[in-house]
């Protein structure tokens, strides 16, 4: 992406939807970190510092306790949240899911004041916030690299490519598109594969911060106790070497958020 501009450094939240597994857990602590990461790798070439470009602040969301509440900012003091993946379902309705609905619903209320990042659960909640259907997938699971097909507006966003890789690891989807929003990407397994609300939401259903060794503690952990199969497994762990494009994904997310 080209240099930043002197503006001042957007204020983002994450909003945490779930903790990493220990491997993960050792090398970032936390999925913000993991997104941090992923921004500071997307801004190498201009060896930009990302504190100059963004202020994060994580924020887990994720309560255990029916009655516990998760504490959010103030969307006064934000330009823009950024709701990560989870092993959670986003149609489901435990209180912390629902109330993280509402926030996001909040947030995509301000008209673009608050922009709305969505990645993995995070684009089924934002589906889910505007109304559409999020439920399990009628073709099962998605599983590491994969490529995607860009819509025309996916080209114009992602860079004038054709397609994108990008680590999958979701069986959810939303089911369509709300109003207002562009399609970005498709695959045959899951066609809402990504969308745009102009100036005010950016979503994909895979996941850009993901690296080969994050997928594969997934994989592995998710086989070892039976809740993908053998056949997936197998073609998830021939995949999780290759190349992916979450550099330039997370490049988008910056130019979106900065525009």
């Amino acid at each position: 992406m080209g240099s930043p501009t002197t503006k001042p450094p957007v204020r983002l939240a994450i909003l945490e939807a779930d903790t990493p597994l220990p491997g993960t857990a050792a090398a970032y602590q936390t999925y913000g970190n993991v997104f941090t990461s992923l921004f500071a790798r997307a801004l190498s070439p201009t060896t930009t510092p990302v504190s100059s470009v963004l202020s994060i602040r994580a924020y887990n969301v994720v309560t255990s306790a029916p009655a516990a509440a998760a504490t959010y900012p103030d969307l006064d003091d934000l330009d823009a949240v950024l709701v990560t993946g989870s092993r959670h379902s986003a149609f489901a309705d435990d209180p912390w899911i629902v109330a993280l609905v509402e926030f996001v619903r909040a947030a995509l209320a301000t008209g673009g004041r608050v922009r709305v990042v969505g990645v993995c659960f995070g684009h089924q909640i934002v589906g889910r916030a505007l109304g559409v259907p999020v439920a399990r997938g009628r073709n099962g699971w998605e599983v590491s690299v994969t490529e995607v097909r860009l819509s025309e507006r996916g080209r114009e966003v992602f860079g004038g490519r054709e397609t994108l890789k990008i680590h999958q690891m979701h069986r959810d989807e939303v089911f369509s598109y709300p109003a207002g929003a562009e399609p970005l990407a498709e695959t045959d397994v899951c066609p809402v594969q990504g969308m745009l609300i102009p100036g005010k939401a950016i979503t994909v259903q895979g996941h850009p911060e993901f690296t080969e060794g994050i997928v594969r503690e997934i994989l592995e952990s998710r086989h070892d106790v039976g809740i993908i199969s053998d056949e997936i497994y197998k073609s998830g762990i021939e995949r999780v070497a290759d190349e992916h494009d979450g550099v330039a994904i997370a490049q988008a997310f910056l130019r979106f958020l900065r525009d």
